[in-house]
């Protein structure tokens, strides 16, 4: 009796040890490798006396330092071009650094210490779309609301290289410089303001700011009003710079909305060191009439 007992007690303990076991293998093969998800990073060189350069496709917003065997900071006024260089000479180990652009892309370097770098200054512009892809990855900024940074960033650049003029009768004119909007779009409720200052004079035209704000048309001639500022999400003006007899465009980003009665969109423009503002105003019936982006 005894002996059966104790076989009997055996194979228990046995059942429970296999049934730990498929559970436990079960458990194992129910998680996801994390390695399937590694972004593969970029292979840099830095030194001491020479500083390195990176040129993104769009303007940088954040940027993270692995260790304090770097230096790094942007170049401004330009936004999409970071300097990099060592702090500290002859360092042996590997350290990393990461940038996420405001086309929302996200890019990792692994970065080792040379004397003599075969390479001081980087364009990734050049880079293919297929292979850039592999090292990076769209992230969505909370200021988008859900749209894709990326898509968003291709659609600047599309305007900004082939949008042609769909309107003519918003231009404000004087000493030399004609400031215009030459095309209204929409997309996911978002308005894309494309802009063009064309100079005519034989003096450069810097722009310093650009200011949009919702005016009372009662306030129009009012020295001090409450005006609403509206701030645009993204900006894309590669060039501020108008030289004599030349024009330079750029692309707004603002959240939809439209107009009550009384009201009026402005659009005003500042001449850095200079007195050659401009300004233009905008209807209701122009906003509703932007046009639709479907491809």
């Amino acid at each position: 009796m005894n002996t059966l007992k104790s076989h009997y007690i055996l194979r228990i303990l046995l059942l429970l040890i296999l049934s730990s076991r498929s559970f436990a293998q079960d458990s194992t093969t129910s998680y996801l490798p994390l390695e399937q998800a590694r972004l593969i990073p970029f292979r840099m060189e830095v030194t001491y006396n020479k500083t390195s350069h990176l040129l993104f496709p769009s303007p940088i917003r954040y940027v993270d330092l692995g260790s304090d065997l770097l230096v790094a900071n942007k170049a401004e006024p330009i936004g999409n071009v970071l300097r990099v260089k060592s702090a500290v000479r002859d360092f042996e180990e590997e350290t990393n650094f990461s940038v996420i652009t405001e086309d929302g892309k996200f890019y990792s370097f692994d970065a080792f210490y040379s004397p003599y770098p075969a390479v001081l200054s980087y364009d990734l512009l050049k880079l293919q779309r297929d292979t850039e892809r592999q090292y990076s990855t769209d992230v969505l900024f909370e200021d988008l609301k859900g749209s894709s940074s990326m898509l968003t960033a291709l659609i600047m650049e599309n305007l900004y290289q082939k949008s042609k003029r769909t309107i003519k009768h918003i231009v404000s004119k004087n000493y030399g410089i004609q400031f215009s909007v030459r095309s209204l779009h929409v997309n996911d409720n978002k308005f894309y303001f494309t802009l063009e200052v064309e100079n005519s004079s034989n003096v450069a035209y810097t722009i310093e700011w650009v200011n949009f704000k919702i005016v009372d048309k009662k306030n129009l001639k009012r020295m001090v009003v409450q005006d609403k500022l509206l701030e645009p999400i993204r900006v894309h003006f590669p060039k501020i710079m108008a030289s004599a007899h030349s024009n330079i465009l750029g692309i707004y980003l603002l959240d939809q909305f439209t107009l009550l009665k009384d009201q009026i969109l402005e659009i005003e423009i500042l001449e850095k060191n200079g007195g050659r503002h401009q300004k233009v105003r905008l209807k209701n019936k122009d906003l509703i009439h932007a046009r639709l982006i479907t491809d």
